[in-house]
This record gives C-alpha cells, structure tokens and sequence, in this order.
C-alpha cells in the first residue's frame, strides 16, 4: 500500500474533492493541528507557466488578507517539488457542504425568499472585501459553499485583484477572467473592474437562484459576452410568477448595465434585501415605480459603434409573428444580420484591449542579471516604474534576479510599474513533525522538507516505541535554512538504570540513593534484633541490577524487638507417691573441701 502523499512534512493529501482550470482541490489532514484542511494545489501541467505561477500566488495573498466568516480562511501556503518542478499549494478551510452550483444542478427549486437569504451572506463577504480593496471579480455559484449549517462561504479569489492595481482590467480575449454567464458588462468590454462589478455578477447568481436558470445563454463564451453588453434578461417574474415583485427589482437593479445606476457598493444591496424580507419598500422598487412613471417614447440612441440593423431587430415585436411569409422572411434577414452583427461587436469588444492608444513596450528578461544591470537595462529600454523585492530561491544565487512581474516579453506601457524579484538565496524551512514515525520514514519526511543535513541520535525514552522518533532538534515548527544539520532523535526505548546498594544505609540515605538513580522507593519494617535500627537489611531487586528507570525497590528497614513475654509452664503429669524414707537414717553430710565426707555423731 502507497503511502499518503505529505506535503511541507505536515499535510497528508486525502481525495480529490474539486478541480478548477487551473488547480486541483484535495481534502487533507493536519497532522500538526490534527484537523481537516482543504489544499488548492497548482495542475502539475500549469505549473511550468509563469503567468499562472503569478495568478497562484496572487490568489494566496488575496485570500490570505481576508479574514472572515463568509470567506474561507487560508491557513498556510508553501510550495512542492514534483519531477522537478516546483507545485505551490495554498492550504484552507475545510468547508462540509455543497456548492451554489451543486445545489442547481439538483433542480431543487429554492423559496424566493432563501435565495435572497443567501445573496445577503454572498453580500456579507463583498462587503467586507470590498473595504479591505480586493474586488473578487468571479462571483458564480461555483465559488459560492453552503456549509450543512447553511452558512455562506465565499472562495476562489484566483482572480482577484486590488481596487489600485493598475492592471485590473482585462485586455486580451484569451485572458480567464471571470465566467461568461456571470461576467459584468465592464469586464466584456475590457474596461476598469470596481466593486460594482461583483455588485453585477452577484445579480446574475441571484437571477439564477430564483429562475433556475442564468439571466443569459448562448453557443459559445462570446455570444453570452455580447448579451451582457446589449440584450436585457428577461424579468424573473416571466419566468416564475411566484417571485415576489421587490425581489425582481432589487435583481434587476444589481443587473443594470451601466454601473453608475446599479447598487454603487454590497452594504447598500444588502440592505435593500434586509427591507424586502421586512415586508419594507425597496429602492429599488421606487427607483422602478419613478422610472415608469417617467417613461416616454424616444427613438433608439444613436451609437456611431453599432450599425442601424440593430435598432431595426430591437423594434421587432411579437406582433410581427401574425404576418405572412413575407414577415417571416423579413424576420430571418434581420436575424441573420443581427447574428453577424453580433459577432463582429464582440470580437471588436473582447479585442478592445489589443488596440493600444499608447506605445507599449515588450518587458526584458533580466533573469540572471544583477540588480543593478536589470534597473540600467529598463531605464534604457524606457520605463519609468520599477521597484525590487527579494524573494528566497534555493537555485538562483544571491543577489541576482529570479523573474520580473509582469514577465520577460509582456507588452506594457512606459508608465506600468515592474517588480523585479531578487534572490535572498536558499530561504528558511519550517522543521516538520516527525514524532512517533518510524525512523525510515522520518529521515524521508525531513529530507523531502528540503533539509540537507540530517544526522540521527538515540535516546531513552518511557513513552516512545523504540526504533521510532521521539522528534528532532531543533524541534518541529522552527524556521532552519536547508543546509542546517537536524538530528532526529529515535528511541531506544525505556531507560535502564543499575540498583544501588543499600545495605546498612537508614532509610533516608536510602531514599536519596534511590531518587538520584531514578528509581522509587516502598519501605516495610522488620523486627530484627541483629542490626541496628531503622537501617536497610535486604532489598529486592537486589544490588546491581539493571531495571527500567521509575522502577519500584522495595526496601526492607529494621526496627527493634519487642519485650518476649514470659510463656507459662507447660502443665506436668502428678508424680507417683514415693516410699517415704525409712527413719533412724541419717542425712548424709555435704563432702568437705578436701572431698572427704566425716560421719557425724
């Protein structure tokens, strides 16, 4: 059995639970933490791709700046080596539940009002995006989670970018930016992206919440391009009579094609749904009801970009369908030229950014150079913004350039502002956690790390199965650069210590002898009247055995003896009567000193 892909020495990948055009999704676990994670990581194919490289980490840093409970949070980020080529990752929370899409895709048919309930909780994270200066860019259901406590979660800020960034537009119809059925009409036209602009593709998914279906649809990225730009949705009330008229307001208002007469900002969106679920007058509803009121008939605008045949397919009406053949004829001419018309807008609006008012010019490679050689060859080349950051590189040497962003052979303007990247040389590495791994697989887990110098020492341990890693030093989460020795402590299991002698000792020279060892002590008493008090008389285990430390010795302490108390005599037969001595005998008298013995008279 293969063993679980790890990633950073913490990660362990799991499934895949998504895959995007650009990234592949992982279910995982933290073994630091011990939680679930969920790993974006770079398609091995796209990784080789400078540009997605940048798109990569410009979503990490996007993400990683927001914090808050509608947008899942990003924990980590770090890069992997596969076949030689290097895989970012950026680690995140791990949401259980569905998509906004998954929920479509069902054919469950929301109540009107739980549509707005969770467009008010997309609002929430725009909201708090919006004011940090990061402008999503692809609302879509996709990127919409509903947690099993049916809470909103908003993610994929892949293409994100910030409200001052220069290049926050989109030039080039081969660019990925944004979904087609969602994308505001700025964003077709390669125009400036704001606030708004999310404002417009959150109306398209609240359209499709209540409709089931999207505002706009069509063959082909193009032709629902050019819908943005110049068809208006049918009103969700045509589609389902059942949706409440406020609710059709406020949609249609976050849906405005000119970004000036939409919600200017999420808060204000929001709270017109909040007056809506209240039973309260929108603003969107009055700005409807005045609207009406002021309509009159005016003739077409004129629009020098599109030609007449446009206004003429906009005039026709279902009236035109109760004429004869002729009529039907006319009708299939007009569609003919409205649907090459059509394309001939989009290519010249998706191709707006090709045609440049301003010279531009083609961005050197300055890899390899020295700061100071890339600064003189792009003030040479004629641009007049560049700055430098240093970024660790444990390939290109110190002090000279990895890559520039926008990168080598981009066409920009003079004005533009290029990052140069400089190597700081190999950055540091966060020591993984090897505890309790087999120690094969622990000197694998480090060197995969990136560490270079890995030396092994044994130790004791009580808790720790021998042969196994008790950790490293220095230990698990530290920064260390990768040529740094790191020496990985295995067990040699439990410690082993020689029992000391106590014999003669008092039972307090004992209990030193027996701590400084390592080892406990239980003391019993002996009555013994051949030693001298409170002193060891025998131990067990015995002197000079080897036992595991925190060992038990159970030690024996005399004490005196006390007073034998006087036994009673054992009870004697009755003596047999004797003959009573004959009288007229005399005594015999005791022997003198010299042993003679006299008669007495």
């Amino acid at each position: 059995m293969s063993q679980p892909r790890l990633l950073g020495g913490r990660y362990e990948l799991d499934t895949v639970v998504g895959r995007g055009g650009m990234a592949e999704v992982y279910r995982a676990r933290d073994l630091r933490l011990d939680r679930l994670v969920a790993i974006k990581t770079l398609r091995h194919d796209m990784a080789r791709d400078h540009v997605f490289q940048a798109r990569f980490r410009r979503e990490a840093q996007s993400a990683a700046s927001l914090n808050h409970p509608a947008i899942i949070a990003v924990y980590d980020t770090g890069e992997d080596t596969v076949d030689g080529v290097s895989i970012p990752y950026i680690v995140m929370e791990y949401v259980d539940g569905r998509t906004l899409k998954e929920l479509l895709d069902d054919d469950r048919k929301l109540l009107p009002e739980r549509s707005a309930e969770l467009v008010d909780g997309i609002l929430k994270a725009l909201e708090y995006s919006h004011d940090n200066g990061i402008v999503h860019r692809d609302i879509k259901p996709a990127n919409v989670m509903l947690t099993k406590a049916a809470d909103v979660k908003v993610m994929d800020f892949g293409i994100a970018r910030s409200m001052d960034d220069n290049q926050a537009t989109m030039t080039q119809a081969s660019q990925v930016i944004g979904t087609a059925q969602y994308l505001s009409p700025e964003q077709a036209r390669g125009e400036r992206v704001d606030p708004r602009s999310d404002i417009y593709s959150t109306g398209c998914v609240l359209y499709e919440l209540l409709t089931s279906r999207p505002p706009f649809t069509g063959d082909s990225p193009v032709s629902i391009a050019y819908q943005h730009v110049r068809e208006e949705p049918v009103p969700p009330t045509e589609v389902d009579q059942r949706i409440p008229d406020w609710l059709e307001d406020v949609t249609l208002r976050a849906m405005t094609k000119d970004r000036e007469e939409r919600y200017q900002n999420a808060a204000e969106m929001r709270a017109d749904i909040q007056r809506g679920l209240a039973g309260m007058p929108t603003q969107a509803g009055t700005m409807a009801m005045a609207a009406a009121g002021a309509t009159t008939a005016l003739p077409p605008a004129d629009d020098g970009r599109y030609d007449d045949d446009y206004d003429d397919y906009d005039d026709y009406d279902d009236r035109d369908q109760k004429k004869g053949g002729g009529g039907k004829a006319a009708l299939w001419a007009l569609l003919a030229l409205g649907v090459i018309g059509s394309l001939v807008l989009v290519f010249f609006l998706l191709n707006r950014g090709n045609v440049t008012e301003t010279e531009t010019i083609a961005v050197p490679d300055l890899a390899g150079s020295t700061l100071e050689a890339a600064e003189s060859q792009l003030t040479e080349d004629g641009f007049e913004n560049y700055r430098s950051e240093e970024r660790a590189d444990d390939e290109v040497e110190e002090g000279t350039v990895i890559e520039t962003d926008p990168e080598a052979g981009a066409e920009i303007e003079a004005t533009d502002t290029i990052v140069i990247y400089v190597s700081s040389g190999p950055g540091s590495l966060e020591v993984p956690n090897v505890e309790n791994q087999a120690e094969s697989d622990a000197r694998n887990t480090l060197t995969e790390a990136g560490f270079e110098n890995v030396t092994t020492e044994r130790r004791a341990s009580d808790t720790v199965t021998e042969g196994n890693a008790i950790g490293t030093e220095p230990s698990a989460g530290t920064d260390a650069d990768p040529s740094d020795e790191i020496t990985l402590l295995i067990s040699s299991g439990p410690e082993q210590v020689a029992v000391p002698d106590l014999q003669g000792m008092t039972r307090e020279q004992a209990q030193n002898a027996l701590s400084q060892a390592g080892l406990n002590a239980e003391f019993q008493e002996q009555q013994n009247g051949g030693a001298p008090e409170n002193t060891v008389v025998s131990q067990s285990p015995g002197p000079q055995q080897n036992v595991n430390a925190g060992t038990t010795v159970t030690v024996t302490i005399a004490v005196a003896p006390d007073d034998e108390p006087t036994e009673p005599d054992e009870p004697t037969d009755p003596e047999e009567p004797t003959d009573p001595e004959e009288p007229g005998d005399p005594e015999e008298p005791p022997p003198g000193e010299d042993g003679f013995v006299f008669r007495r008279d």
